[in-house]
């Protein structure tokens, strides 16, 4: 039998910018959210420096995130760190299953679960995680100082990645299919190309990961210097990420072409009573920043509580739980 860990108003899936934004919000409605999310932070809080949030010049991302975190405790939200892996419709309800946690009863659910890093898909890549394959260079760069180290990627990711490492590495190779770089803003690019000890490797790949019990060096398409082998004692690899797809789809709910789940203005899905925000959505097109997942968060909110109190008898304890109120404001 499955165990019910509780019933609530709005079950927010994600511990990100757009998942905690969600919560502050569906508080202020007085509703009755949980936040369950197995990450803490999403892309944010791995992200480094932030310099283009409004209202701090510079803030570290997983300190805006601790921010938005607190703001969320304040309201007395849960937050469970967990993974939510089902989502079921169950009488006008809906039963949301975790890993570990049971399974939370709800009439409305917010999925902001963000998107999965793209992995080169090469042999010893999983095994090799943390013994010199990294997928968060601002995470893992202090531990390569005088180290040589590789940056895989074309985006702002990558180049923010061989900028920061080169800060402690003697040597960083910045590698990338393309011509060009394809996405870096241009105050990036130039402070890319000011720094010294960056190797930038263009129409290249890297097709092998050498070494015994962990990473050792690379074997790439293109010779550079001769060779085609690089002495490496660490590669990072940003190449983007994809939308984590599996939950949204097993409901049915409408995808575009890049798996990202297609909402509205409102952030409402296809899906009665199931509602979407941050980059798992297609709301914001390719601009996938803080910014715009807290927004998408907060209107998301907001559409939850309207559904809610349009459908007062969808699930049985809502009718008594959620006061009538005037608009939440800023």
């Amino acid at each position: 039998m499955t165990t019910v860990e509780g019933q609530y108003d709005i079950v927010i899936a994600g511990q990100g910018a757009a998942g905690f934004a969600a919560a502050l919000y569906a508080a202020r409605y007085q509703t009755k959210p949980v936040v369950i999310g197995e990450t803490f932070g999403g892309e944010t809080a791995i992200g480094g420096s932030i310099e283009n949030y409004p209202g701090y010049v510079d803030i570290d991302g997983f300190d805006l995130m601790m921010h938005f975190r607190d703001q969320v405790v304040k309201y007395d939200v849960p937050i469970v760190d967990d993974k939510v892996t089902k989502v079921v419709g169950v009488e006008g309800c809906y039963e949301v299953e975790t890993e570990y946690s049971g399974t939370y009863q709800t009439q409305t659910v917010i999925l902001a679960i963000g998107r999965e890093r793209r992995k080169l898909g090469l042999p010893n890549e999983e095994e090799w995680t943390g013994k010199g394959v990294s997928f968060c260079s601002v995470c893992d760069a202090p531990l390569h100082k005088d180290n040589v180290v590789a940056v895989v990627g074309g985006g702002n990711a990558a180049a923010e990645g061989a900028v920061l490492l080169a800060k402690y590495a003697t040597r960083v190779y910045l590698i990338y299919r393309g011509s060009e770089f394809f996405r870096p803003e241009r105050i990036i690019v130039d402070e890319l190309n000011r720094t010294p000890n960056v190797t930038q490797l263009l129409e290249t790949n890297v097709v092998e990961l050498q070494g015994t019990d962990d990473l050792e060096g690379i074997r790439i398409d293109r010779p550079y210097n001769g060779s085609d082998e690089l002495t490496v004692d660490g590669i990072f690899i940003e190449i983007g990420a994809d939308p984590r797809a599996d939950i949204p789809k097993e409901l049915g709910m409408n995808l575009n072409d890049e798996d990202e789940v297609i909402v509205d203005t409102a952030m409402r899905t296809n899906v009665p009573g199931i509602f979407a925000a941050g980059d798992l959505t297609n709301a914001s097109g390719d601009l996938k920043q803080t910014i715009t997942a807290a927004a998408q968060g907060a209107i998301a909110a907001s559409a939850a509580y309207k559904y809610i109190m349009e459908h007062p008898a969808a699930c049985p304890w809502h009718a008594a739980s959620i006061p009538q109120q005037e608009a939440v404001t800023a």
